[in-house]
């Protein structure tokens, strides 16, 4: 493939951000959240860079559980949303993958039939952000349910917060779930990539950190190398054409940026059909040559335009980082109006991956 974009993967920094996530909580167990791909990564490859040093893994899909143990991951393997039919459940049991149970028609499918040897599962709590769980003055009833079951092994209670990441905190969520995980005697799992920087209180027993493996801050307020987190992941293509402006030109499809002097921008082999956000405001940072710029005009399918004006070395053929360890990615979500996570999770198949 010789179009000039790619995505490169540095595993060195995923261990060393597992490692501080996991130091924030000195002596719980830490579950290396790789769900989506993780995050874009690629979970695969993820969890065989982490699998002498992690805890264990967590993520969504039986298909891909069932992938890290046909490579040979031998850790504890969680499904976050628990099996999606009686048939999974059975698949569960068959490569020891364990699964959250929110809903009663999960425990219907444990119920049917026998299974080869039981299937860990872990009891949802709702504790207010609505989604999946049971409510916590249901859990005492659900829990004596699922210790009943022979086709279970009921091993930790869990929930997830809402704004673990901003001033509201957890206060509100910690209230309700934490009398009955106490009360529950189950090992207590609670705390996100946000919780395990800035809720100890609720480590419990095992934390799950996702979005501060790849280097990227789940706050608002900082940074991830504020955090001690290094990059991941990083976006870039090469220039391959350049165009001199002149005072009241245009760039792009809708006009939406016109000069307001003598410009000289170079045109970027990445677009939206690539992952890079088609919002993206005028003067979204980039990298050229050691010194930062901006975007100009609205991002295309297959291109960008960059303000080359300040950089006269930058030609055909220079590399643009889009985003990385000199343009965080927090920058330039902050400029499309979302987050690091969607960002990550977005780039299209057709980049290609490089490990570095």
């Amino acid at each position: 493939m010789t179009r000039p974009i790619r995505v490169e993967i540095n595993h060195s920094a995923l261990r060393h951000n597992y490692l501080q996530s996991r130091q924030h909580a000195a002596g719980r167990q830490a579950l290396a959240v790789i769900k989506a791909d993780a995050y874009g990564h690629g979970a695969l490859g993820c969890a065989s860079a982490l699998a002498d040093i992690a805890d264990g893994f967590a993520l969504l899909n039986i298909e891909d559980a069932i992938a890290l143990r046909q490579a040979g991951i031998q850790q504890a393997i969680t499904l976050l949303e628990g099996p999606f039919d009686r048939a999974e459940v059975e698949a569960m049991a068959e490569y020891r993958i364990a699964g959250a149970i929110h809903s009663p028609h999960q425990i219907a499918w444990l119920q049917e039939g026998s299974l080869q040897q039981p299937v860990e599962v872990w009891l949802k709590i709702n504790s207010g952000m609505n989604r999946l769980g049971f409510r916590p003055e249901q859990a005492p009833a659900v829990i004596r349910q699922l210790q009943a079951l022979p086709q279970a092994r009921l091993s930790t209670i869990m929930t997830h917060f809402a704004t673990a990441d901003d001033d509201r905190g957890v206060t509100a969520q910690w209230q309700r779930f934490a009398p009955v995980a106490t009360a529950s005697g189950l090992a207590i799992s609670a705390a996100n990539s946000a919780a395990v920087f800035r809720h100890p209180h609720t480590h419990g027993d095992v934390v799950r950190p996702g979005i501060t493996l790849y280097g990227c801050s789940p706050f608002a307020d900082c940074h991830a190398a504020a955090l001690g987190l290094q990059t991941t992941m990083t976006l870039s293509a090469d220039i391959i054409a350049i165009q001199q402006l002149q005072t009241g030109d245009t760039v792009g499809y809708g006009l939406n940026f016109q000069s307001d002097k003598p410009m000289r921008i170079g045109i970027v082999a990445c677009g939206y059909a690539d992952g890079y956000p088609r919002i993206a405001a005028n003067g979204t940072p980039v990298m050229v040559d050691g010194l930062r710029s901006g975007t100009v005009g609205r991002v295309s399918m297959d291109m960008l335009a960059i303000d080359l004006s300040h950089i006269p070395d930058a030609t055909i053929g220079s590399r643009v980082e889009l985003w990385g360890p000199n343009v965080a990615i927090e920058e330039v979500a902050a400029a499309a109006g979302t987050i690091g996570y969607e960002l990550m999770c977005a780039i299209a198949p057709r980049v290609p991956r490089q490990l570095i």
